[in-house]
């Protein structure tokens, strides 16, 4: 994970940041509240401890007869977590994953006041998980597009990676799965390690939709006889540039021509259709482009 940046006080990034972190915490708490609590989900995470804690803890104390706050015992691991990983790892996390992580515990206890412990949609623990799935990763997605980072379970699995060799996405995975194993054996119920499975695999995906967003651009190889024909295509009509790379067959030894693009997803359809009509043995190579920073794409300034 990249070091964080300091942001300057009062400047435009500033304020969108804060802004991300804001509405981010608010939208991930909603998930909590609204839809992953309520039936007891358990997506990994300090908060799917604190979930069990939460339940755990129900008629144990006076002060909380419905159990402990799950948004209080997410902050108070959270925390400890955190200034382990910045005394470990270095000065990866910033004060914005602080204020974050404070913001999400308010926010969740906050809601929870206002909404009650009742589910918004009663009755359907497949359709919450889905739902709170979609924003718990909106959330976390707004967050880590602010450079924060959601602290808990992220943190223990770069510890373990420093002294280990095993990737850190594995680790997460590895450490989310455990709590969610140790969900099975508080509640000893099968359904509930299934449905955190469900959330978790939906969150991943939103987060990644909205760091990189839905309208993904597309990159390009085409290898094809018809190169001029087609580049005159790219050039003049879709008006977007490209590289022309000469290169060797394997197979045949022969000189051939490379066309490297980057297009939208609307621009391949039609790219992708001339091609098809001029040279139907053409040889074509599409990846999804998360970023294409540069002239017609983004600007090299919103990064």
């Amino acid at each position: 994970m990249a070091f964080l940046e300091r942001d300057k006080i009062l400047s435009k990034t500033w304020f969108v940041n804060a802004g991300l972190i804001v509405a981010g915490t608010f939208i991930l708490a909603a998930g909590f509240v609204l839809f992953i609590t309520p039936y007891k989900i358990v997506p990994g995470g300090v908060y799917g401890i604190s979930i069990m804690i939460h339940y755990i803890t129900k008629g144990v104390f006076s002060f909380a007869p419905e159990g402990l706050p799950v948004g209080l015992m997410g902050v108070m691991m959270d925390m400890p977590l955190i200034f382990l990983g910045m005394r470990i790892l270095g000065p990866r996390f910033g004060i914005k994953t602080v204020v974050g992580s404070f913001l999400t515990a308010f926010f969740i206890d906050f809601l929870t006041y206002l909404h009650g412990p009742a589910p918004l949609v009663e009755n359907n623990a497949l359709l919450s998980a889905v739902f709170g799935g979609v924003l718990l990763g909106f959330g976390l997605g707004l967050i880590f597009k602010s450079k924060a980072t959601s602290g808990g379970s992220d943190i223990i699995a770069m510890i373990i990676a420093r002294y280990t060799r095993i990737p850190i996405g594995q680790l997460m995975i590895y450490v989310d799965s455990v709590i969610v194993l140790l969900a099975l054996i508080v509640f000893n119920d099968w359904e509930i390690p299934l449905y955190s499975w469900i959330v978790i695999f939906i969150c991943g995906k939103v987060i990644d939709g909205t760091l990189e967003g839905i309208g993904y651009t597309k990159s390009l190889f085409i290898i094809s006889d018809k190169f001029e024909e087609i580049r005159n295509k790219i050039i003049v009509d879709l008006q977007r540039g490209g590289t022309l790379i000469r290169a060797t067959g394997m197979y045949e030894g022969q000189d051939r021509h490379i066309i490297f693009t980057n297009v939208t997803r609307r621009e391949m359809v039609v790219l992708q259709d001339y091609i098809h009509e001029i040279d139907p043995k053409a040889f074509i190579t599409v990846f999804n482009a998360s970023d294409v920073l540069g002239d017609g794409f983004k600007s090299l300034t919103e990064i």
